[in-house]
């Protein structure tokens, strides 16, 4: 219940001030995958979602394979960030009530790193307008050209989208 209380307040915060854009300060508690965590703060726990990365899709079902690089970006982010407090900058929730927001870490943009160490590359979904995407761009674009992390797969490479697309076909499939 207490959840579902934080929830509604976060979410209310940002219906009443879309356009503002929530900054503080949390503690990392929990690694999901290579683009989304869990922190608390102020008397609260959020999931939180890396605004504009897309890292490799990790399985947490018995027999269904996870994607090439899934664990190397989901340890990358634990070294980086686990247990550490970090700055979020929000944008918004997104359909699974997670923050969608830029994370730092000693003044280092932690998204852009992910993309930096080919874990991970540039969302392909909607993004805020006014949100800018060249240093990120920039990133991704070395990163492939080094054929860095998930990059090195060449022709076999696939999208986290795509995966994630893939996988949701077997299952209807079933």
């Amino acid at each position: 219940m207490r959840k579902l209380i934080e929830i509604l307040i976060i979410s209310f915060v940002f219906f009443l001030f879309s356009s503002y854009v929530f900054a503080d300060q949390f503690r990392v508690t929990w690694i999901y995958d290579g683009d989304t965590f869990k922190a608390k703060g102020h008397n609260i726990e959020i999931v939180v979602r890396f605004i504009a990365i897309d890292a490799p899709e990790i399985s947490y079902t018995k027999g269904k394979p996870s994607q090439p690089f899934s664990t190397q970006a989901k340890e990358m982010l634990t070294d980086l960030i686990l247990n550490r407090t970090v700055d979020i900058k929000g944008y918004g929730l997104d359909k699974h009530n997670r923050l969608l927001a830029v994370v730092s870490y000693g003044g280092k943009n932690i998204g852009l790193e992910m993309i930096r160490q080919g874990l991970a590359e540039i969302y392909q979904g909607k993004l805020p307008d006014n949100f800018d995407l060249k240093h990120y761009s920039r990133a991704e674009f070395q990163a492939k050209t080094s054929r860095r992390g998930m990059w090195s797969q060449g022709d076999n490479y696939i999208s986290p989208r795509e995966w994630r697309e893939r996988e949701l076909r077997k299952e209807w499939a079933h």
